[in-house]
């Protein structure tokens, strides 16, 4: 199952459920951003590095590379910030289900405060993502995916 998760500069909330999906052996999960920042957050990779996952192919990129005609099709898009949620997307091989699974830019957190919004991000989006794997996501994803957005 392909699952590719939206945000608008592809650096930190895309970037750890990219990650936590794809610890799942039904899943390659991919990550792209509408105006991507072109490098991944430093804290994202330090975050991620702490609880565990590899971060040696992590990257910052548009979601432009997931409409090119050799791109993957994908079952479902996920967005997690608002405005990536808000904006009209490309055209992506397949016929993806779309949810949003929103959460606060923990890279928006005051320098002070940061530290504590990437973990309250982690935590808010291994919720999410643990929501939904237990789920029948093979037979059923379309709920699954509703299952797992609430906050």
């Amino acid at each position: 199952m392909n699952i590719l998760v939206l945000c608008t500069g592809n650096s930190a909330r895309s970037i750890i459920l990219e990650a936590i999906l794809n610890r799942d052996p039904r899943i390659t999960a991919f990550s792209a951003g509408s105006k991507p920042a072109g490098k991944v957050h430093p804290q994202s990779l330090r975050l991620l590095d702490e609880m565990g996952f590899d971060t040696s192919a992590a990257r910052s990129k548009s979601w432009d590379e997931f409409s090119l005609p050799d791109a993957p099709a994908m079952d479902a898009v996920i967005t997690v910030c608002g405005s990536a949620a808000g904006e009209t997307c490309p055209m992506w091989r397949g016929a993806p289900l779309r949810q949003h699974w929103g959460v606060e830019d923990p890279a928006a957190a005051p320098e002070a405060d940061r530290d504590t919004a990437f973990r309250t991000a982690y935590v808010e989006l291994n919720a999410k993502a643990k929501a939904f794997l237990a789920c029948d996501i093979e037979n059923n994803l379309d709920a699954a995916l509703k299952f797992a957005a609430p906050a």
